[in-house]
Parts: C-alpha cells; sequence; structure tokens
C-alpha cells in the first residue's frame, strides 16, 4: 500500500478526447483513444510531457464522463491537431487544473482501483477535506509497457478544498 499526501497541483495542458461512458466501455474507450491522441500528438511534431491520463469529471451512476489523452509542455489548439473522431466522443485541449489533490498511487491490475480509490476517499473525509468531484489517473506503466499486471502503476490525484491538513 502506497502513502497517501497531500500536493498542490500546477496546472498541465491536455490533448486527449471526453466521453461519456458506461463502466464496461471504459477499455475500449482506452484501447482506441490513447493511440489515437498519440497519433495526432505525433503528426503535430509534439510530444507528450507524460504518460496518458483520464480524468473523471462528477459522479454517474454506472458511468463515468471521461477524458482521455495526455498531458503536453503546452496548450495546444484543436484546429492543430486532427484526432480521429468517433460517435459519442469530443476532442479536447485542455488542462488539469491547479488544485490542491489527495494522491496515492495504485500498483497491478485496474479491477481493484475501486479498492485504492475507497481507501482515497475514507483518508480525505478523515482529514477533514471536500472532494471537488473531479480526479485524475497518470498511467505510468500498464499493458502496453509490459503484460505483466504486477508491474503496473496508476498515480492517483482527487481534487480537493479544505484546510485541514498541509501539502508536502
Amino acid at each position: 500500500m502506497h502513502d497517501i499526501r497531500l500536493i498542490e497541483c500546477q496546472e498541465q495542458p491536455t490533448v486527449g478526447v471526453r466521453q461519456v461512458v458506461r463502466t464496461d466501455d471504459l477499455p475500449a474507450l482506452f484501447d482506441w483513444a490513447v493511440p489515437a491522441v498519440a497519433d495526432a500528438l505525433q503528426r503535430t511534431g509534439t510530444h507528450p510531457a507524460g504518460p496518458p491520463y483520464a480524468r473523471y469529471r462528477g459522479r454517474m451512476r454506472g458511468g463515468f464522463d471521461v477524458e482521455v489523452g495526455f498531458p503536453v509542455p503546452e496548450p495546444a489548439r484543436l484546429t492543430d491537431l486532427e484526432i480521429e473522431a468517433r460517435p459519442g466522443s469530443e476532442p479536447v485541449a485542455d488542462a488539469l487544473p491547479a488544485v490542491r489533490a489527495a494522491e496515492t498511487v495504485h500498483d497491478g491490475t485496474y479491477d481493484d482501483l475501486s479498492d485504492t480509490y475507497a481507501r482515497l476517499e475514507t483518508w480525505v473525509e478523515e482529514h477533514d477535506l471536500q472532494p471537488l468531484n473531479e480526479s485524475w489517473e497518470f498511467y505510468e506503466s500498464g499493458p502496453a509497457s509490459d503484460p505483466d499486471p504486477g508491474t503496473w502503476r496508476t498515480r492517483i490525484l482527487m481534487a480537493v478544498t479544505g484546510p485541514a491538513v498541509e501539502a508536502h
């Protein structure tokens, strides 16, 4: 188990695809969106500023409003990118916000990510913080880098507010 800590996030420009999907459709979205966004960036000569991410907004019963893509070094314009269109998806050039966040790392398969989120939510509550209904994950290693789930590493950040704990 990794420690949970409070950090101050700097704004990070991103390029991705946003879509509302059912939980069961998340793997298919990732399988399509990560290479589609990577290809669009490569065609413009833009190198990602980090590993792929997924940004989750709000809470929905049985599904997610999710944005999948890459952080980029500078803000991008969608008119400069040609991201493959797909029904229900919307290309986005956005930014992860400058915000205080609770952060932890999840090792292993994605099947038990919900356990890590439950631990993170408990920690936030115990420290008198309030979630801002937004979180994101950075896939530092995963199936694309190694088929062994034991090597997979996902950094999870949950945007929060509240003065109870000092950032480290």
